[in-house]
């Protein structure tokens, strides 16, 4: 009688660790996708918002206009860390509106710090806000 063995199938051991890695990599890759996206959205609401406290600071009566992008600068960096702020650029200054009432308007520009810290700040940012001078 001939021997009927099942072969070993040695041609596939060892390929369900390679396999394992290859979905690893892809799925720490869209996690950390998302996580700065979701960095990404934080702080620009947090630099919008902190725009528009500037602004309404620099709107009150007895305040210079100019003082608002200071204020807003020291905001971002209470909210979120100091890096951040200092890669910000802010000016303040006041506008007239079509209705023709004095707006203050605080306008921030820069970037967003990646997770990854070695590909910099990749995401730019742009965010402005507005105030109704008082007493104008």
């Amino acid at each position: 009688m001939a021997d009927r063995r099942v072969p070993d199938g040695d041609g596939e051991r060892g390929s369900a660790v390679v396999d394992f890695v290859l979905v690893s990599l892809l799925v720490v890759a869209l996690l950390l996708a998302v996580l700065q996206v979701a960095v990404y959205a934080h702080v620009r609401n947090v630099v919008t918002a902190s725009a528009q406290e500037g602004a309404r600071f620099a709107a009150n009566a007895d305040v210079d206009s100019a003082l608002g992008a200071a204020r807003t600068v020291k905001v971002v960096a209470r909210a979120t860390t100091q890096r951040t702020a200092e890669g910000l650029v802010c000016t303040s200054g006041e506008e007239t509106d079509p209705s023709g009432m004095t707006l203050v308007v605080v306008r921030c520009s820069g970037s967003v710090p990646s997770l990854l810290s070695a590909l910099g700040n990749l995401l730019p940012l742009e965010v402005t806000g507005r105030a109704v001078k008082e007493g104008a």
